[in-house]
């Protein structure tokens, strides 16, 4: 069963990590019920569904929307209708995403006391990564001649270059020079995953405690999250001049559609947005006069 899981998700153009995660979500309810998920009733699929629903802030987040996804990939592995389930469909809710201003992504630099999150902090904002990127970058995929780094099988199995700082390939040497990391630029505690292989990266939940921890220090009240300073990377570099389709490219965006969303965002100056008020105490106010 699981190698037709595997197979049915590869053959459909997902990757590895998509099945990794598509089969931790289906061992979850199967655990929770004690029994083969396909042996699962539509009654207990919709109360396990309900569960992860009251747990969650809105149906649409991560955890619900991977069960949901890999129940389906696994029936339809079976040859099995998943329409008999009734599995609901899943809104995706279109939210802005938080941005940081260049002031409070320079005050998470200053905060960040160890020069290992300065550098991930660097290569979060720099470069535009995910959370998998970043933990998955190796020595040989930075190119400090050509001021590149290349981000290997990114979202989607897709491999691209983004550009790298100076200032941040200064604090990288600094940083390889004194961790003296062996593969991965950031290890962590090997991992066994299955099969027997080690997983020596930089753990997820790690990169997560370290951006949260830093954004705290430097006194940020917003909602940061590691997504946010990839956020701020677009955003910022639109501000800057960017056209839209070299940062679709930089981002790894499948879609032009994704990255125009950070037009809504961006404080243009052809298309800079201000309120009312502004324009009604310079005209009327005596103060002002």
């Amino acid at each position: 069963m699981l190698h037709r899981f595997e197979r049915t998700i590869s053959v459909l153009g997902r990757s590895q990590r998509t099945f990794e995660c598509y089969s931790r979500h289906v061992a979850a309810i199967a655990l929770h019920y004690g029994k083969n998920p396909l042996e699962l009733d539509p009654e207990q699929i919709h109360e396990y569904l309900f569960l992860l629903q009251q747990r969650s802030k809105t149906p649409s987040q991560t955890y619900f929307k991977h069960t949901v996804y890999g129940l389906r990939f696994l029936l339809k592995s079976e040859g099995l209708p998943y329409e008999f389930l009734h599995l609901p469909s899943i809104k995706h809710e279109k939210t802005l995403p938080v941005v940081l201003s260049k002031e409070e992504v320079w005050s998470m630099l200053l905060h960040a006391k160890l020069l290992k999150h300065r550098i991930l902090i660097g290569l979060l904002y720099g470069c535009g990564l995910r959370c998998m990127e970043l933990r998955s970058v190796r020595l040989q995929d930075l190119d400090f001649d050509r001021l590149q780094l290349r981000v290997v099988r990114g979202k989607g199995n897709k491999d691209r270059y983004v550009p790298l700082s100076t200032h941040l390939v200064r604090g990288l040497k600094k940083y390889i020079e004194a961790e003296k990391p062996v593969e991965y630029l950031f290890n962590g505690k090997p991992v066994v995953q299955a099969g027997g292989d080690f997983d020596s990266r930089y753990s997820q939940r790690g990169v997560q405690w370290a951006v949260k921890q830093v954004a705290q220090m430097a006194g940020i009240k917003k909602d940061v999250h590691v997504h946010t300073l990839r956020h701020s990377f677009a955003t910022h570099l639109l501000e800057d001049g960017m056209d839209i389709i070299t940062l679709k490219d930089l981002l790894g965006h499948q879609n032009i559609e994704t990255t125009l969303e950070y037009l809504h965002i961006a404080q243009l100056k052809s298309q800079r947005k201000f309120s009312p008020l502004d324009t009604l105490f310079s005209q009327c106010s005596p103060s002002v006069k």
